[in-house]
């Protein structure tokens, strides 16, 4: 396979440096990591600012104010390739069009079920027991291009943020990249996504924000760790709960006694230990 250069699209410091690292052993070329500009007063990320302290050596790091920016700042890279990986903006199809060969997504879902800015909540929000991964082609439509490659990751009892989640998926994803770029250099389209099971992983809303502590105690810790992996890009707060006559909101919760105090409650079917949780506001 040639060496290719390729653009990265992405608001996630976590998974660029394991991506540059992994599109340079083979030889290919990241040229640049173009970031979304975050409005003045917007909270900052659990991975905090990007900067060029962020930024992998040897990498370009551009700034786009919109998305018609977009275009414009890739077109001076002249990339072979676009890689997305977590990225704010729908972006117009001028913009996919520039690289040579296309312009690739990462979703962290299982395309076609929760497209959408939040796939890993809504995986936990409905009990599916794994996460799911999808490479796939981008079109000017959100998450809705052929796809290239998928996989699945288990969840496991104990995952909870993304710092605990996030290497693994990222793993998982990269594994997937020498088929991805396989069809893509043989200019395969990609297998077009099914209309059937289609469903859309979109923000919160305040009817979830609430524990009822009379359903399962698995279905009250998938909703805390839902929360968790809203990454507070909505403006609805959970999952809050009664606890100790006053409201709380549940940062930790553990379907085992964990230890060190943790505050058994006592739910629908079994119990679940508060392992972590603060004042409500």
């Amino acid at each position: 396979m040639p060496a290719w250069r390729i653009a990265i699209v992405s608001m996630v410091p976590p998974v660029v440096e394991p991506l540059v690292a992994h599109l340079r052993e083979p030889g290919h070329e990241p040229v640049a990591w173009l970031i979304a500009r975050r409005p003045p007063g917007t909270p900052l990320p659990p991975w905090g600012d990007i900067t060029d302290r962020s930024t992998p050596e040897r990498l370009n790091l551009l700034f786009a104010r919109d998305k018609w920016a977009v275009a414009p700042l890739l077109r001076g890279l002249e990339p072979d390739l676009m890689l997305c990986w977590g990225f704010p903006w729908k972006l117009p199809q001028e913009a996919l069009d520039v690289a040579r060969l296309g312009s690739v997504n990462q979703h962290p879902g299982l395309l076609p079920r929760h497209r959408g800015p939040i796939p890993l909540a809504w995986a936990l929000r409905e009990g599916d027991g794994r996460f799911g991964l999808t490479w796939h082609r981008m079109d000017a439509e959100l998450d809705t291009g052929a796809i290239l490659a998928q996989t699945t990751v288990p969840i496991e009892d104990d995952d909870c943020t993304i710092d605990e989640i996030g290497p693994k998926l990222v793993e998982n994803a990269l594994a997937m990249l020498p088929r991805v770029f396989e069809r893509v250099e043989a200019g395969d389209p990609g297998d077009p996504q099914p209309g059937e099971g289609a469903t859309w992983a979109g923000h919160f809303e305040e009817d979830y924000a609430s524990v009822d502590w009379t359903q399962p105690a698995r279905a009250v810790h998938d909703q805390v760790r839902a929360w968790h992996l809203t990454f507070g890009i909505s403006q609805v707060e959970g999952a809050l709960a009664e606890l100790d006559g006053g409201r709380v909101k549940l940062l930790r919760t553990s379907l085992t006694d964990p230890g060190d105090g943790a505050r058994r409650v006592e739910c629908g079917d079994a119990p679940l230990w508060v392992v972590e949780s603060e004042p409500a506001t």
